[in-house]
């Protein structure tokens, strides 16, 4: 007799179930087990507002938790940068499996780079992140650009593009390798000029926090350096009090020596959509043994930020 199918709960998205589908396809090899997708709709997939207006963080995760804690399924698929920096209870992160390219890039026009757009080039990205990011390039290296807020998934988004209506848009480089469209990049940005969202190009994989067994199972799929550096990334959102719509950019990564991993250096970046303001900055130290040493690492950087202004740019930070 087969065991039953392990239920995996995913929003309905073209990307959304590529990278589900992924995880599926791990899940069974280390459980033994078939695994089927439950899709799910959320209501940031029906909202057709504005990130920033519908309050961004956990619009596209509240849905699939409530089928979790309701025995809907057995474990979703999320995508780390969309979850809400608070732990949930009842629920718990088995795995964060390892983690794709973590950069921003562009789809623009005539094949063009960033630094090759025209004057006055019309620019398409949902994310205050990167408006804030790409007008402080613009404005230091003498570039006229204008950031339109879209929405839509990369078929919309690229769509804009190839109609003529924006030069360029701006997308990650994680969901356009997971359906396979990766081809269509015409520039990779450089972390040095658009730092990503925290926990870009990381995928959490949640269960039930009392569901023993199918955690351990789960555990086999984590990656402890992308969890130590996620971790790491997501206490700088949480201590900057920031939800995943305001403009916070951050990366932690491994400085290696040769073959052996030495050191994790963590970048910050918060400021004003128009890029007029930046607060930049990073810190290194000892790769993170612990949970508790990767929260301090970004906690002690967010304090850092904060004493350089960042509060006053966040825009909607918290009384």
């Amino acid at each position: 007799m087969t065991e039953k199918a392990l239920r995996l709960g995913t929003r309905r998205s073209k990307l959304a179930m590529a990278q589900s589908g992924q995880v599926a396809d791990a899940v069974s090899q280390v459980t033994g087990r078939p695994v089927e997708l439950v899709e799910i709709t959320t209501y940031g997939d029906t909202s057709r507002e504005h990130l920033a207006q519908i309050g961004g963080t956990g619009v596209f995760v509240a849905a699939l938790r409530d089928a979790l804690l309701q025995g809907e399924v057995d474990f979703a698929v999320h995508s780390l940068k969309d979850l809400p920096t608070a732990q949930h209870e009842g629920l718990v992160v088995a795995a964060i499996p390892e983690r794709e390219d973590p950069r921003d890039v562009v789809v623009a026009r005539d094949a063009r780079k960033l630094t090759d757009l025209p004057s006055g080039a019309r620019i398409g990205t949902g994310a205050p992140r990167r408006m804030a990011q790409l007008n402080a390039y613009a404005r230091t290296h003498g570039m006229e650009i204008e950031t339109v807020p879209i929405r839509g998934n990369v078929d919309t988004r690229i769509g804009y593009v190839r109609s003529g209506e924006l030069d360029a848009v701006v997308l990650a480089a994680a969901g356009l390798n997971r359906v396979g469209r990766i081809d269509e990049v015409t520039d990779f940005l450089s972390v040095d000029t658009v730092l990503p969202a925290p926990g870009q190009g990381a995928l959490a994989v949640e269960c039930a926090a009392d569901n023993a067994s199918l955690i351990a199972a789960l555990a086999e799929l984590d990656d402890p350096f992308t969890r130590a550096a996620v971790t790491a990334e997501r206490s700088l959102l949480a201590a900057l009090e920031a939800g995943c719509s305001a403009p916070v950019g951050a990366l932690a990564d491994l400085l290696a020596d040769g073959q052996t991993v030495k050191e994790m250096r963590l970048r910050g970046v918060v400021g004003t959509t128009d890029g007029s303001t930046l607060v930049q900055l990073s810190t290194t130290g000892p790769v993170p043994e612990t949970h508790e040493a990767a929260l301090a690492l970004g906690s002690e950087l967010a304090t850092e930020m904060l004493a350089q202004g960042a509060a006053g740019l966040m825009g909607e930070r918290a009384q």
